[in-house]
């Protein structure tokens, strides 16, 4: 497995890591339970932007490898 491949795999676990917490938080939270809603908040955010890079990731390092590589193979 390559490290590309290797890094979406990671990213996509933390990704569902990061969402899973913040609905487990959502729902054990009460009414005087403020700190574990802003756990649940700061997750699912944290979640989206763990999706966003994870996409961005794939679009611009797999798909398409060669579009922002520095070194050229034309002689």
């Amino acid at each position: 497995m390559s490290l590309q491949k290797f890094h979406i795999l990671f990213i996509s676990l933390a990704t569902l890591c990061f969402i899973g917490f913040g609905v487990w938080c959502f729902m054990s939270a009460t009414e005087a339970a403020h700190g574990v809603l802003f756990a649940g908040i700061a997750s699912s955010v944290l979640g989206l932007a763990a999706a966003v890079y994870g996409l961005w990731f794939y679009r611009s390092k797999i798909r398409n490898p060669d579009e922002g590589s520095i070194v050229s193979n034309q002689s």
